[in-house]
């Protein structure tokens, strides 16, 4: 009997919520509900008659044909794709991923296959961001533990957690975060995390001892928290291995004492030096003039020691005696803080030290120049990677443009000591949200540095004595120094061929300029 009635096909697909494409033994589309042409852009009734393929992508075309056929004879009902992802392809030639149903059925003594077609964006969509995350927990360098909020037991762990701990999963099923930590009963875990129970806070952080299956124990940082796993309450737990930190700290607090005491013995040194140089110049025959500068000299130096040692020293005292203070293991911030202020005032006590002895090696002829030969931008790194810690609150510096096929032959602890003292200078007499601009160029074989920046600046009538030693601008009285670093920069220099000159407005900033030769003429 032929075909007839074409509302049938229509009455029945409208009556069924999924998309529905009816096509014949040809593959050519019969029927469609409103649901299928939606989801594929068609208007009402569009893909009537259409072939089928124009609903399935261009690579698929050439064996679409055959599994058509081969399903017609088989004649059974079954899922399209069996296992692997298929596509539907839009009027507007945009391709979703889809999930097909196929059923052959006959009528009017026809044979017709009914497609119920979903389309599954979102569905695959949330597929792949769960196999991200899952992806992300098990390939974290850090070992994440769940346990369960009743029981305590593991419920599952990342690859970090298992090759660290060196249980396998089944095993850390049976047991529970207690089991791992020999500090703690189950009773004082519990207490501990009581707060996360009580929904009091959202996250704990403390510092444990965990214990691998061999025996031996590392220090770890613990980020708990409270979440929700199929209905259920588990912790996740974060951890991380904090070995390297733990060695970190000791070493450092082992090397500050010993500083300290090198300082105190290079102090009771320094002062038994200034003692033997000042009763030897006591003794020489000076003229008046030349007295009254040694006696001057004398004033600033000791009031320099007096103060600049004093105070860091104090600094020094009154931090270790608060640190020891801070004994609990919740007070390690403020523990940190002060050996932190140990540290500054130490290394700051070491550069004055450093100064004071590179102005006796000036003045005896003990230095011993190094020459060799290294690319400019290898000095510069290290001076402004050093200067980025001291920057104030807004401040930057202006790295030099071009500066990689620069190569010179000159000191280069030299050249790293003037940099540095320059553009710390150029830092330190510099305000806030200011800047420290570098610039570098050749002129006439010698290499010309230039450092600017928009300080405090040098008064007009005190920009005369601003190399000599021990003195510092009126404006500069209340900043730490010593008002040494220029004299030795610019000894430095004038002994290795080079030169250092500036210009400055008091309020707006400095321009100081270095020139050194790029090829060594000490030779």
């Amino acid at each position: 009997m032929p075909f007839t009635n074409e509302n049938t096909f229509d009455i029945l697909a409208e009556a069924i919520s999924e998309g529905v494409i009816i096509v014949d033994e040809k593959q050519t589309i019969v029927a469609s509900n409103s649901g299928a042409e939606t989801m594929f852009g068609y208007d009402r009734g569009e893909l009537k008659g259409k072939p089928l393929n124009i609903l399935i992508p261009q690579q698929y075309h050439r064996g679409h044909g055959g599994h058509f056929k081969s399903f017609l004879k088989s004649s059974e009902k079954r899922q399209m794709g069996r296992g692997r992802d298929i596509s539907g392809v839009a009027k507007c030639g945009k391709t979703f991923p889809v999930e097909a149903g196929l059923s052959p059925f006959e009528i009017y003594g026809k044979t017709f296959v009914m497609a119920l077609v979903m389309d599954i964006t979102i569905r695959k969509k949330a597929e792949q961001e769960l196999i991200h995350w899952a992806k992300i927990f098990d390939e974290s360098l850090n070992e994440i533990f769940i346990f369960d909020a009743q029981s305590l037991k593991f419920i599952d762990v990342n690859r970090g957690a298992l090759q660290n701990i060196g249980y396998n999963l089944e095993e850390l099923k049976q047991l529970t975060p207690v089991d791992i930590k020999p500090e703690y009963t189950e009773e004082r875990f519990r207490v501990l995390i009581n707060d996360l129970v009580q929904k009091k806070t959202e996250k704990l952080k403390f510092e444990a001892i965990h214990q691998r299956k061999d025996g031996t124990t590392y220090p770890v940082e613990v980020h708990l928290q409270l979440s929700n796993l199929e209905n259920k309450d588990v912790f996740v737990a974060i951890i991380l291995d904090i070995t390297d930190r733990k060695n970190y700290t000791e070493k450092l607090e082992k090397k500050v004492e010993e500083r300290t005491e090198e300082l105190h013995h290079t102090i009771q040194e320094l002062k038994e030096e200034v003692k033997l140089r000042m009763e030897a110049e006591a003794k020489t025959k000076e003229s008046l003039k030349k007295e009254k500068d040694l006696n001057e000299l004398k004033t600033k130096f000791l009031s320099l020691v007096s103060h600049e040692f004093k105070t860091p020293l104090s600094g020094i005292l009154t931090s270790a005696t608060l640190a020891g203070k801070y004994t609990k293991e919740e007070q390690q911030e403020k523990r940190d803080k002060h050996l932190d202020t140990i540290k500054n005032k130490v290394k700051y006590l070491d550069n004055i030290l450093n100064d004071f002895l590179s102005i006796e090696r000036l003045e005896t002829g003990k230095v011993n120049y190094k020459f060799s030969i290294f690319p400019l931008s290898k000095v510069v790194n290290e001076v402004v990677y050093d200067a980025n810690m001291l920057l104030k609150g807004g401040q930057r510096i202006n790295y030099p443009d071009d500066i990689d096929g620069y190569t010179l032959e000159f000191d280069e602890k030299i050249l790293e000591l003037v940099l540095s003292n320059l553009i710390n200078n150029a830092i330190k007499y510099s305000g806030e949200n200011t800047t420290i601009d570098i610039q570098i160029h050749v002129e006439d074989n010698m290499l010309v540095f230039k450092i600017l920046d928009q300080g405090i600046g040098i008064p007009e009538k005190e920009q005369e004595f601003i190399f000599k030693r021990y003195f510092r601008a009126e404006n500069a009285l209340l900043d730490q120094g010593t008002g040494i670093g220029l004299n030795i920069v610019k000894t430095h220099l004038e002994n290795l061929g080079g030169s250092i000159t500036f210009t400055s407005t008091e309020n707006k900033g400095s321009t100081f300029v270095i020139k050194i030769p790029m090829i060594n003429k000490h030779k």
